[in-house]
């Protein structure tokens, strides 16, 4: 390389030798990355060249290629960057280029602007066969282009499905026919301008038309540009005679559908074997019949029929959240420009949709998220979490149902008291704490939900759960009166009990609820040193809770490999802590730890963390607990005493989304027997196949996603159809058609006539959703 201030130049051969395109694609790559925006190459018959230039972003680039270039140059072109070829040029010149100028001062091979999707090529010469193939454009940019001066080879614009071509008939090749032979075959888009005479086209696909002034205004002023960009601009004059040209656009699928449709059995004998003889490709090597087979089409004789399933199986998302909430729904909703309902939706599921979802739940839903199978990042529904922060309360029935007393202010007990009272039931929370929330409103650090989200979500709830009572001791005495006075009793008090080690000077250890309740009304003072015994999440909050504290060195030992992960694990490692294990616990002393392989870790605090468990003090008898200490309760969370329910860390330690999701059931349970019927079991829908999905209408490039709109356009919506119409649109015989139905809940449908239909699949492999599923027929007789 040869720097200079303005650009540099870069060679195709080092030492005599010429070097390979990899190598030179590296080359040019850095000399990109190191903010060179001019660049001089002097090639070798290198491949690919100035493709894929992203790392300039919006900047412009200019590459200028002397000597002889290789194939696909330009290919993947980025937009802002112009690409000048002083010399002929290789196959497949423009090959999907998504934005790229590329100028050729000479003639092109075959191939050219292959599947281009967008920017424009200027060819000074005649091209080769089957240039501007599959063509596409974008309606949101600039349609592709190009231009060239001479004529075209061989099949020309075969599938072009968008974009324009100029092809200006100057010293053609081929004076007799501009455009060479069998051009615009299965042409579905764009259009061709040319000049000279041409011997036929694709009739079936294309169609001859007018240039209108408009069209005409276009073209003579982008032929003089197209000619300054060659350096041609003297022969002007002889190119822009309106009659001298003539358009040709693409037929719409209507005027295709009038025409008169070929057989199979005539194309194979007009075409097939006229052009290549009888047998086809091997008739000289195999005698084989080679006719071809007659298809049943339609009706009850078709092999599979397609079946609209629309919301039969639950998306992955959702299936994946235990507290039920149908993610794709609400996405759905943000789609159609409907956010605030968007937002509404979420508190028929969970009271806290901002708290939980937008701050404090790992969500499983994320994870579960189909595009991952595509390497495409998880549709954020942390974003839609955090705006639910402006959700409005439901309008509430009258409380006419049961009277429910509900033991416990965290998000277990507030789920299931609002549960039921969106059901039309009496709750009355009862806490011993003297904050409603829990733990999260005790214990998780702001630092994890900020104050005014929790206390936002907490002011909703006491609108719709007027009867809460705080800092409420609770007997087995208190218990029994309480069954006297309530219909039913749901215990969701949590597991309040640190787990401590039977080991000497376990006294001295604080346990790590008590140090971040402290840490939280800035009352913890930890000293320097801290250990904390366990690595779990809880762990993970008092690790960074102490750095903030004053602590200068946390760490946290385990038995075994920490279980702790997402946000906190991530959270405590930023702020400095290290995690070591194996370790156990021999003895706490004043000056620290003391382990039983005899290595001595000094701490001015030590913090135990290694979960909690149950206080059953004041559970009546008649509630059963396990061998574990945790209370024993069926799917719904009723206890071994009918009238008594158990939901939340009480029956066993879990997220805050499942405590969540166990309090709405535990209410539907209530509403239930309140009524008279019998509970429903847990028998969810079944989630559906991430395979059915098709992911190819998504962005790939996205790795962020910058606002709600764009989380809902990018949502493939799995098992719930968009109603996009791709089916439609694809379907080779239209034979599904979408009908309103009238119905607020189900408001359309796509139906299938049966008479149309041959059961190809195409509705079934197209469909984003994965509505459409493909069933063997039933067998006749």
């Amino acid at each position: 390389m040869m720097k200079s201030n303005t650009k540099i130049t870069i060679y195709g051969k080092q030492d005599g030798t010429r070097i390979a395109s990899r190598v030179l694609e590296e080359k040019i790559q850095q000399a990109i990355g190191k903010g060179y925006r001019h660049l001089e190459i002097e090639a070798l018959g290198q491949h690919g060249i100035a493709g894929r230039l992203h790392a300039a972003k919006d900047e412009t680039v200019y590459v200028r290629i002397n000597g002889t270039c290789g194939q696909r140059t330009g290919s993947m072109g980025f937009p802002n960057t112009t690409i000048e070829i002083f010399g002929a040029a290789s196959d497949d010149i423009g090959w999907l280029n998504a934005g790229a100028e590329i100028i050729i001062h000479g003639n092109a091979s075959n191939g050219v602007c292959n599947a281009m999707a967008q920017g424009r090529v200027s060819v000074a010469g005649n091209i080769g066969a089957r240039g501007m193939t599959m063509t596409k454009e974008n309606p949101r940019f600039q349609p592709p282009e190009l231009w060239v001066l001479g004529s075209t080879g061989d099949y020309f614009g075969e599938f072009m499905a968008g974009g324009t071509a100029v092809v200006c008939g100057w010293e053609a090749q081929d004076k007799e026919n501009v455009l060479g032979y069998r051009p615009l075959v299965g042409m579905v888009g764009g259009r061709v301008f040319f000049r000279g005479p041409i011997k036929g086209y694709s009739q079936g696909d294309a169609k001859m038309a007018v240039i209108t002034d408009d069209e005409w205004l276009w073209l003579s002023e982008s032929l003089k540009s197209y000619l300054a960009r060659i350096g041609k601009e003297e022969i002007h004059p002889k190119l822009a005679r309106r009659d001298d040209w003539q358009l040709i656009k693409a037929r719409s699928p209507q005027e295709k559908m009038a025409g008169t449709s070929r057989s199979m059995a005539a194309f194979k004998h007009e075409v097939w074997d006229a052009e290549l003889g009888k047998g086809g490709l091997i008739g000289d090597l195999s005698d084989q019949d080679m006719s071809h087979i007659p298809v049943i089409t339609t009706g009850d004789l078709r092999r599979f029929v397609p079946v609209w399933e629309n919301k039969k199986y639950v998306s992955p998302c959702q299936g994946a959240c235990p507290s039920g909430i149908p993610v794709q729904d609400r996405w759905g909703l943000v789609r159609n420009g409907l956010v605030d309902e968007a937002v509404d939706l979420a508190l028929h599921y969970t009271p806290f949709p901002a708290t939980v979802c937008g701050f404090l739940c790992p969500n499983p839903c994320m994870s579960a998220c189909t595009k991952q199978i595509a390497s495409m990042p998880s549709i954020n529904v942390k974003q839609l979490g955090k705006a639910s922060i402006g959700a409005k309360v439901p309008e509430l029935p009258e409380a006419t149902g049961s009277k429910v007393a509900v033991i416990g202010g965290g998000p277990a007990g507030i789920s299931v008291a609002w549960q039921l009272r969106m059901a039309g039931h009496d709750p009355v929370v009862f806490d011993t704490n003297p904050t409603l929330g829990g733990k999260m409103a005790a214990v998780i650090p702001e630092s994890r939900i900020p104050k005014e989200v929790l206390d936002a979500e907490l002011s909703r709830i006491r609108e719709v759960l007027p009867h809460i009572h705080l800092q409420q001791e609770l007997t087995s005495r208190e218990m029994e009166r309480m069954k006297g006075d309530h219909d039913f009793i749901v215990v969701a008090t949590g597991a309040q009990k640190p787990r401590m080690l039977p080991v000497t000077g376990k006294e001295k250890m604080i346990p790590g609820n008590i140090f971040l309740a402290d840490a939280k009304e800035e009352k913890a003072n930890p000293g320097k040193i801290v250990v904390i015994i366990g690595a779990g999440n809880s762990a993970c909050d008092a690790a960074t809770e102490a750095y903030r504290c004053g602590a200068k060195q946390v760490t946290l030992i385990d038995i075994a490999e920490p279980a702790s992960f997402g946000e906190e694990r991530e959270a405590a490692e930023k702020a400095g802590a290290t995690f070591k294990w194996p370790c156990l616990t021999r003895e706490i002393t004043d000056k620290g730890v003391l382990l039983e392989d005899g290595e001595f870790l000094e701490a001015d605090t030590v913090i135990i963390s290694i979960g909690d468990v149950v206080d059953e003090a004041f559970l009546p008898s008649t509630v059963a607990l396990g061998e574990n200490g945790y209370v024993i309760v069926d799917e719904n969370g009723q206890t071994t005493d009918p009238a008594i329910f158990a939901i939340g860390d009480i029956t066993g330690l879990g997220l805050i989304t499942e405590a969540i999701g166990a309090g709405r059931r535990a209410a539907e349970t209530i509403d239930a027997i309140s009524r008279g019927e019998k509970p429903k079991g847990r028998n969810p829908r079944e989630v559906i196949d991430k395979g059915r999905m098709n992911l190819a209408y998504f962005d790939p490039r996205l790795s962020t996603f910058k606002d709600l709109e764009k989380c809902g356009t990018e949502c493939s919506s799995c098992g719930s159809c968009r109603d996009c119409g791709v089916c439609v649109t694809v379907c080779p015989k239209e034979a599904i058609k979408r009908v309103e139905t009238g119905d607020l809940m189900v408001p359309f449908e796509y139906r299938v006539n049966a008479n149309r239909c041959i059961g190809c699949g195409f509705c079934a492999d197209a469909c984003p959703c994965g509505i459409w599923h493909l069933i063997t027929n039933t067998p006749l007789g």
